[in-house]
């Protein structure tokens, strides 16, 4: 039993849209600082940055097919390359069925990926998943109730990787998985030559063009959301609230990927300060020194063992890299040509390269 106001009716639909919304923002910013930290290492590492945009391509390329799919165009042809993808239906449908196509472009990559990401999640983790169970459906308790469940699986996520065992097969399996997604959830560009530079104003300009298009259709997707909530307040009120907390579980799962590319992308900055034959150095130090400290722990047991095991491995690589930066230092000025003295016609000394 509820009181039927204004709150309740109308109002509190928005809160959970609201925080949907949010994590999105946040999503995009984190995928933005990425792309500054790879167009820092494109000069140097330009197979490794063609890989990550590759990656982006890819998922943009199945979201797009995804959307074929679901609109029964069926796929004609599925092209992917590190510079664009090319993907044609078997039936050119117009109207609402070419909207909703160009919607799974649009917003399929922030989420697609993320909900199969999600959902390896719920086999490797396994907690977390709850979902919130509002008692009056007001705004501020279904907000609340959205902010707790995503808090919630936040911290059992934190607490996976925090405490996760590197010598465990799945446990390794899904940190690459949370990896290859992190680091091509979008392309950095696209065209070979790279004219159409992929950033957060893209995005939102092609998002906002593609709804204020069909607004008719915006006005029935919201209609339809609202007899969604009206419904759900008289049958099931977890459902509604439970809708958007997946949507908000997948873009915090995008945001925690690439999170965790950050100390990737920092490490393999830090070793072009390295000269080259030591560079290898501090990516070996991530795997003996894990080894090690494990091997010593079967010998000396403690609590906690994975995650004492993890902040070793993290200081030494940290101290290790820290100390070839500073010992083993390249020399950018170094020059490879001689130079030499000669005189000129006005009988002064001129320098010039041998």
């Amino acid at each position: 039993n509820f009181p039927l106001n204004i709150d309740v009716l109308v109002v509190a639909a928005l809160a959970p849209i609201l925080g949907v919304v949010a994590f999105w923002f946040l999503q995009l910013f984190c995928i933005e600082i990425q792309k500054r930290m790879l167009s820092r290492l494109r000069h140097r590492h330009e197979v490794f940055c063609r890989f990550t945009n590759y990656i982006g391509i890819l998922f943009q390329a199945i979201s797009q097919a995804l959307g074929y799919t679901v609109t029964r165009s069926g796929i004609a042809s599925f092209q992917v390359s590190v510079t664009y993808e090319k993907v044609e239906p078997k039936k050119e449908k117009e109207g609402v069925f070419e909207w909703i196509s160009r919607s799974f472009l649009l917003f399929g990559p922030f989420f697609i990926p993320a909900g199969l990401v999600l959902l390896v999640s719920y086999f490797v983790i396994g907690r977390g998943f709850v979902f919130p169970a509002p008692g009056h459906f007001t705004f501020i308790e279904s907000l609340t109730g959205f902010w707790s469940s995503l808090f919630t699986f936040g911290k059992e996520y934190l607490s996976f990787l925090l405490n996760i065992d590197l010598l465990n097969p799945l446990h390794v399996g899904f940190v690459f998985v949370l990896l290859f997604f992190g680091l091509g959830i979008r392309p950095s560009y696209i065209g070979q030559e790279r004219k159409e530079k992929i950033d957060i104003l893209y995005d939102l300009i092609h998002i906002k063009d593609h709804l204020v298009e069909k607004p008719l259709y915006i006005l029935v997707i919201v209609l339809c959301l609202y007899l969604f909530y009206v419904l759900s307040l008289f049958l099931n009120n977890v459902v509604y609230v439970g809708l958007f907390t997946i949507f908000g579980w997948m873009s915090l799962t995008a945001i925690i990927a690439i999170l965790l590319t950050f100390p990737v992308l920092l490490l393999i900055r830090a070793t072009d300060e390295i000269r080259p034959h030591w560079k290898i150095i501090p990516f070996l130090t991530v795997v003996v020194s894990y080894a090690l400290i494990r091997v010593f722990f079967i010998y000396f047991p403690t609590k906690q063992v994975e995650r004492v095991s993890l902040l070793v491995m993290l200081l030494s690589t940290v101290l290790i890299t820290i100390f070839l930066i500073k010992y083993k230092r390249t020399n950018r000025f170094k020059t490879a040509t001689k130079m030499k003295h000669m005189r000129v016609a006005d009988g002064k000394k001129r320098t010039s390269k041998k």
